[in-house]
């Protein structure tokens, strides 16, 4: 990751676009296609797309949906969802998808993402870890939309990916998801100590400031979000968005200063 970037992250359930509260609550809020469109016209940086019903349905990824998200975007795009083999994933790169993000499989079965990584290539190899802050302030990873509690904790897991080789890290916080009270900036400092790969931020982001403060902060790093780019107003009016220009500009700024050293 040479830049900052700030990825819209959508969620797809039953097909349809929704966001969530600390991952319950799914609410519709429109068609993923059209979605991808009024993103186009923004220009997004890269947009993430999540199908959260493919893993805990134990089903393959739905390529025929993948084929019409890639053929209508004209950003670079990162699936996730069901992927668990390195077929799977060269299959949906060979329909125009740039990224491919892995999570549970990743965690239960981490060899395969170095043979993904032989087919497709590193760069393209995305792990999501779903986090969840304990009462004594640890974290703790989550697979299955929250449901399921990995053994293995986030230091063992971040040094076994590192090792591995992945292209990119997404942390995703479970108690931020869509709070839109800003990130959890203590976790993304323990996750900036402990990892060497390009990362990138989701969740709790509420403005374009919380995007600023996060990239002011750790320089060259990705941040995402769902609800400040799906919602607006305090009423969360579903309305389809992206940053200003003034505030791109400034994040474009600091990227620039960070290159320059």
């Amino acid at each position: 990751m040479l830049r900052s970037r700030v990825s819209p992250c959508l969620l797809v359930h039953n097909k349809g676009l929704v966001k969530t509260v600390k991952f319950k609550d799914a609410k519709y809020v429109g068609d993923p296609i059209n979605a991808v469109k009024i993103f186009n016209e923004k220009e997004v940086d890269e947009l993430i797309v999540l199908d959260i019903d493919a893993t805990v349905e134990n089903r393959s990824p739905d390529y025929q949906m993948i084929k019409h998200l890639a053929n209508e975007s004209r950003m670079p795009l990162c699936y996730g969802g069901g992927i668990k083999t390195p077929q799977q994933a060269q299959e949906i790169i060979k329909l125009g998808v740039e990224k491919v993000a892995v999570s549970s499989e990743a965690l239960s079965n981490p060899s395969v993402l170095r043979k993904m990584a032989d087919i497709i290539g590193k760069q393209s190899v995305v792990v999501v870890l779903d986090v969840k802050k304990t009462l004594f302030g640890s974290y703790e990873i989550y697979t299955h939309n929250g449901k399921k509690k990995v053994k293995n904790k986030l230091e063992q897991v971040i040094s076994e990916l590192e090792e591995i080789g992945i292209g990119e890290l997404v942390i995703n916080s479970i108690d931020q998801d869509g709070m839109m009270k800003g990130y959890d900036m203590k976790l993304a400092e323990k996750v900036r100590e402990l990892a060497s790969v390009p990362l990138t931020i989701l969740g709790g982001a509420g403005s374009s400031e919380d995007i600023l403060k996060l990239i002011e902060k750790f320089k060259v790093i990705g941040a995402s979000a769902g609800s400040l780019f799906v919602f607006k107003g305090v009423y969360k009016a579903v309305l389809i968005n992206y940053l200003t220009q003034d505030v791109l500009t400034k994040i474009r700024k600091i990227a620039r200063s960070q290159l320059g050293k």
